[in-house]
């Protein structure tokens, strides 16, 4: 049952809860981590790691996408990134790293406002596929209908369709909107879609026909999404209500499971325990990623948001660049903050609380911290 809370005589809200209000509980059996599994499974393609590299250029390139795929987990491209708006945009990224804040937004505006070039992706697509790895790339719902084509045709195995919010009844008036059940009808590759935060929101996004759904607004560390809008999910929460809509649905279609991805406010370790145990079935990685050496945003942090050609949602940030990605991943650790080895912490969380697999680990027990 929900608890609303009086916040005047004329509006109820309803409490919410983020992943720092909540803490998994121990059981009576614990195991052996090199007995536990965090292997995941969409459609026909299965990870060693419920782990996916965000769609963001300080966070994947396609040498990183290669680089994740080959560690068992997946990057996912923006395909409306600087790879696909320049030849080599490694001058880019650098200078985006020397920005000074102050003046960081309107030269990211515009180095963003170069064209997409459809050959471009063509290409990015063919550089991750011939490394032999999963490849997954991403547009928001405003670029879907002008390149998904160019996208199929290229080779894609997984395609994301992320924005800040996604709904499958968009109303425009000034342009045809994106239909969301048609279109993923029409396509022969899985489609991951969202950010939706609600049960309703998410239910109708499983009924399109969506092989998973992005629960969040993504963005996280990066974003000001809140501050700009007025808008937020505690994450707890949202990924709850978002599994309350995959079960239901899965009552209505007769058993059709469509996968809950955390897709914002995963930044730890622990914040990974989390989410999976509040129901996510893999987490979407942003600035736990880009903390990588390795990461293309040499030590800074952000997404489509903070370069909107009007109304920025996002900033630049800076972030500790304190191991390489497959120590973000796989360890070993040198601090005891959950930002490295990502992986060996779950699997000991699993194992402390006596879960063989991350299907079972849904069902832990988990304890709420008193508010303030």
């Amino acid at each position: 049952m929900s608890m609303e809370i009086e916040l005047g005589r004329g509006k109820r809200g309803r409490r919410a809860y983020t992943f720092d209000d909540i803490a998994v509980v121990p059981s009576r059996r614990t195991r052996s981590p090199g007995d536990v599994s965090t292997a995941w499974t969409i459609d026909a393609f299965t990870f060693d790691t419920p782990i996916l590299g965000a769609p963001m250029d300080s966070v994947v390139s396609p040498s990183t996408a290669i680089a994740l795929g080959r560690m068992g987990a997946v990057g996912v491209l923006d395909l409306e990134g600087l790879w696909t708006r320049y030849e080599d945009p490694d001058p880019m990224l650098a200078e985006i790293a020397s920005l000074p804040a102050e003046s960081a937004t309107k030269r990211m505006q515009a180095l963003y406002a170069e064209p997409i070039k459809p050959h471009l992706i063509t290409q990015r697509i063919a550089e991750i596929r011939d490394a032999g790895v999963v490849v997954a790339g991403a547009l928001s719902p405003q670029r879907t209908a002008e390149h998904y084509e160019t996208v199929v045709g290229a080779g894609v195995d997984l395609f994301v369709i992320r924005g800040t919010t996604v709904s499958a009844e968009h109303v425009s008036s000034s342009d045809e909107p994106l239909n969301l059940k048609q279109f993923i009808y029409d396509l022969d590759v899985p489609v991951i879609v969202g950010g939706a935060s609600t049960y309703r929101a998410a239910l109708h996004l499983m009924r399109t026909g969506a092989a998973g759904v992005l629960v969040g607004f993504g963005g996280g560390a990066a974003s000001t999404t809140r501050t700009t809008l007025g808008i937020h999910a505690p994450m707890a929460t949202a990924v709850a209500d978002v599994a309350g809509a995959r079960r239901d649905y899965m009552d209505e279609s007769g058993g059709r499971y469509v996968h809950v991805i955390a897709d914002g406010g995963v930044g730890t370790s622990g914040d990974i325990v989390r989410a999976i145990a509040m129901g996510a079935d893999a987490v979407m990685l942003g600035v736990s990623l880009a903390r990588a050496t390795d990461a293309p945003g040499r030590g800074f942090h952000w997404g489509q948001e903070a370069h909107h050609a009007t109304l920025p949602r996002g900033r630049r940030v800076a972030v500790d660049q304190t191991a390489t990605l497959e120590e973000v991943l796989y360890g070993p650790a040198q601090a005891a903050d959950g930002t490295t080895n990502l992986i060996g912490a779950l699997r000991k969380s699993m194992a402390t609380t006596g879960y063989s697999d991350l299907k079972e680990f849904q069902r832990v027990e988990v304890v709420v911290s008193p508010y303030e």
